[in-house]
């Protein structure tokens, strides 16, 4: 079955890290409301959701897609690239050993799990101001040995690779090119993002739905006459804290 880790949001969301948006007041009932919306949303697509208790001392706690990598041998434990985010890395550990042997990502080595987009046995990982060439060398090499490819991507202007582009399934990537490398992505059809939209790649493939912000409906749109099945939710207040519909959730196969 296909599980989903969640958390629920912080009280103190709002001193979030940023690094690309000005910061904006968040609506912290709303924010918890969209989030817990979402988690419905899961649920009703066939994922099993389990969520963790909201954590006061971590603003970006709900971002749980940074923490960790969740394939289908082992989990990846990253090592944040924001300093102040990396005490998560430990709650997440404790509730994906049940799950999943446990690998870690050691210092020098940063990575996040919003640079990491993957395609079968094939992870895009972009270089970042989160992730570096230590970390994707790291992990390169951790999991070779398992059959998987590491390729890196440059990032540029934007917090993660999966902020830039997503993997929606029928070898498509949903993309903003201006924030990435698209050339590392040549096995791969593009689908652009309206320029108007350019935070729109941001996108989640479930079965055969894709689920993506309801803030972007010209992408939508260009999702749906491309033959793609199209959820939206209105995810307003995280998209304050540079979230998407990736990084809210772990999802992965369990018992």
């Amino acid at each position: 079955m296909l599980r989903a880790l969640t958390r629920e949001v912080s009280p103190t969301i709002a001193n979030c890290e940023l690094e690309f948006l000005d910061r904006q007041p968040i609506d912290l009932a709303l924010a918890v409301e969209q989030h817990r919306q979402y988690q419905a949303c899961l649920a009703e697509l066939g994922v099993h959701v389990e969520v963790l208790p909201p954590a006061p001392d971590m603003p970006d706690g709900v971002f749980v897609e940074d923490p960790a990598i969740v394939l289908d041998e082992i989990a990846v434990i990253t090592r944040m690239g924001a300093l102040s985010r990396r005490g998560e890395s430990e709650t997440l550990a404790r509730a994906l050993a049940k799950y999943r042997e446990l690998r870690h990502i050691v210092e020098p080595g940063t990575l996040e799990g919003g640079d990491v987009m993957r395609v079968g046995k094939t992870l895009y990982v972009g270089y970042s101001r989160r992730t570096n060439v230590a970390g994707i060398q790291q992990l390169a090499t951790m999991l070779h040995p398992l059959g998987y490819f590491v390729v890196p991507v440059e990032v540029r202007d934007c917090l993660h690779l999966k902020t830039a582009c997503c993997y929606i399934g029928n070898d498509t990537v949903l993309a903003n090119r201006a924030w990435m490398d698209p050339d590392a992505l040549c096995s791969l059809k593009i689908l652009d993002v309206p320029s108007d939209e350019s935070r729109g790649a941001n996108a989640l493939r479930l079965g055969d739905t894709v689920l993506m912000p309801a803030a972007f409906p010209r992408t939508r749109e260009l999702l749906e006459r491309s033959g793609f099945r199209v959820l939206t939710i209105d995810n307003s207040e995280l998209l304050k804290a540079e979230a998407g519909v990736t990084c809210t959730s772990l999802i992965f196969d369990a018992p």
